[in-house]
């Protein structure tokens, strides 16, 4: 199944032809995406690959892995609609900006609509950068309510 068809989330947005259009799959309870390579615009410096951009890609990532969780946890209920609480990256080195990327997210806590979601991005089976953050899912008073 695809959510977000139209989306215009710069990270995931498949309809933002100037965004990362990432795509994250599940896979069990992990929900895996490879992602480039990345163009020579998302470099820091030559090389490597802007922490920005690193932090938009795991955000997104995180964000579709929490839907995802909260909804294996209550497959009765509709499909949620996430946002980030909030995140935070830890750069463990240098990413590659030549090759393809490799995301992997999954839930460590899950608390009703919140979940507290791992993850790691990976360039050639090497750990380039984790990120954990808090998500949740919102009702029809917030504005990314069915924003898919």
């Amino acid at each position: 199944m695809r959510f977000g068809a139209k989306g215009i989330c710069f990270g995931c947005g498949p309809a933002n032809e100037q965004g990362l259009q990432i795509a994250s799959f599940p896979q069990g309870d992990v929900v895996v995406c490879t992602w480039g390579p990345p163009e020579s615009h998302h470099q820091a410096f030559p090389g490597v690959l802007n922490g920005g951009i690193i932090g938009a890609l795991l955000d997104c990532h995180c964000n579709w892995a929490a839907a995802w969780a909260i909804h294996e946890a209550n497959p009765d209920d509709e499909f949620p609609c996430t946002v980030t609480a909030d995140f935070h990256v830890k750069l463990r080195r240098p990413t590659p900006s030549d090759k393809p990327l490799q995301l992997r997210a999954w839930a460590a806590e899950l608390n009703g609509p919140r979940a507290l979601i791992e993850s790691e991005m990976t360039c050639d089976g090497k750990v380039t950068a984790r990120c954990t953050g808090t998500f949740v899912a919102v009702g029809p008073d917030h504005p990314a309510y069915h924003r898919w």
